[in-house]
């Protein structure tokens, strides 16, 4: 694919960076001539320094041919005035990244797509949303829903006293029938190697281990896994940014207890008038001091979202030894997820991962209508519609050829989530997710064409 990402700052140079690993035809345009040459000489694409909102400047990056044109420069303006002009001049789909979460709340309202925008993204709101959802799910480390909680993948790191640990996939199988959940990826402790659980495969404690579930099953990890799902009330955020606004709000919609720190004083005002259910508190959340006064000690949920990862990442560790049941952390450096569990926070969220998941399912093959990636894992799940004309419609999952380093995790159909074992007929108009390593994604990508 031909592909134009106007703004090399994180989400932007994030995105170069995946998508030119994939070998995709990627033009960056910037006006910052130092992040350029730093895009260049780290990454296999071509960079154009210039406006990008400039018609001369699209036609010179052959916008006319591209498949696809993504704004995610810092100007919300520019992005849409790109995908406003990239689609008037020949391009084929359009992405922009927007700040003002209003846009998103009205996409019914006004038809953005007939403006010629296809897609509207929010890091911010994606990041609010990934935290609510974490909380709802207290006991896993990391949640993805598909089609609003048909399916649900979880993460968990397995306790020595779970009753599979040391048994074989089979063998939990044959001992554990009926059950609705499916292991699709895991991680050894210690380790960054990435396995696609099989028969033979062992399940060892401390392993982090994903798994596709329905609703049922969430209840039965629970008990499988000697996890229990805690009462969140009562939540404590530091910082005030577009994340922790957007996550204080929405909070307190859904009537959680909430405490936000902010330490510019005209900040914390404005937020206080804003979220008038939420106890904002103007003060430097790294003061450990601060934090006892505000009672930390009685928090359920510590979350950590200002500008600084840093600051995040030893708040949380200042929460955790308080005995603070959740911790999040808001993180900008992507090797910071390999630290995450062995440091002791329960889980680290990324702007630009969660963005460029979303845009990630425009580059793919078939009809790809959801797509995420895990932390510091090397797989992909995708979630593809089944048409009549793919190759494993009406097939048998155990007669397709699927390839070993993939596997389908589970199929909604008509809205219901169902586990997928090797005996199930895959239809058309399944939904059908699937965990896959990046090198078999091109072959399960043709299954579904």
């Amino acid at each position: 694919m031909k592909i134009i990402i106007a703004g090399a700052g994180e989400v932007g140079f994030h995105l170069a960076k995946l998508l030119s690993y994939e070998s995709q035809d990627i033009t960056l345009i910037d006006t910052d001539k130092s992040r350029l040459n730093y895009a260049d000489n780290h990454l296999d694409i071509r960079v154009l320094k210039g406006d990008a909102t400039s018609i001369s400047v699209l036609r010179d990056a052959q916008v006319d041919g591209s498949d696809l044109a993504i704004g995610v420069t810092s100007s919300e303006t520019t992005n849409i005035t790109l995908c406003l002009l990239a689609k008037q001049l020949g391009c084929k789909q359009t992405i922009a990244r927007i700040s003002n979460t209003e846009f998103m709340d009205h996409r019914e309202t006004i038809q953005f797509s007939k403006l010629g925008i296809d897609e509207l993204i929010s890091p911010e709101e994606l990041a609010a949303t990934e935290i609510q959802l974490l909380l709802n799910q207290s006991a896993f480390n990391e949640t993805h829903e598909f089609e609003g909680g048909a399916l649900i993948l979880v993460g968990i790191s397995l306790p020595k006293t779970a009753p599979f640990v040391g048994k074989m996939l089979k063998e939990v199988a044959r001992i554990f029938p009926g059950l609705h959940f499916m292991p699709i990826a895991m991680q050894r402790r210690g380790t960054q190697y990435t396995l696609i659980p099989r028969g033979d495969t062992v399940f060892k404690a401390g392993d982090q281990v994903y798994f596709i579930t329905d609703k049922k099953g969430v209840e039965e990890l629970y008990k499988l896994t000697g996890k229990k799902k805690e009462a969140i009330k009562n939540v404590m955020i530091l910082g005030g940014s577009k994340v922790g606004f957007k996550t204080a709000r929405d909070l307190c919609i859904n009537r959680f207890n909430v405490k936000l720190i902010e330490k510019n004083k005209d900040k914390a005002f404005e937020i206080a008038d804003q979220i008038p259910n939420a106890l904002v508190i103007n003060g430097d959340g790294r003061n450990v001091e601060l934090l006892e006064e505000e009672s930390l000690h009685s928090m359920d949920a510590f979350i950590a979202v200002t500008g600084n990862s840093e600051t995040n990442i030893m708040s949380c560790l200042v929460a955790r030894s308080k005995g603070i049941k959740r911790t999040i952390a808001l993180v900008e450096n992507m090797d910071y997820f390999q630290l995450s569990h062995s440091i002791g926070i329960d889980t680290l969220i990324n702007k630009k991962l969660l963005a460029a998941n979303n845009i990630f399912r425009f580059i793919r093959k078939g009809e790809v209508v959801e797509l995420t990636r895990l932390n510091n894992l090397n797989v992909e799940i995708l979630e593809f519609v089944v048409k009549s004309t793919s190759r494993v419609c009406d097939q048998i999952i155990r007669d397709v050829d699927f390839p070993r380093s993939a596997i389908i995790g589970g199929v909604i159909r008509d809205g219901v989530g169902l586990i997928a074992l090797g005996d199930f007929e895959v239809h058309e108009g399944d939904r059908v997710v699937v965990c896959s390593m990046p090198e078999s994604i091109s072959k399960i990508e043709k299954l579904f064409l």
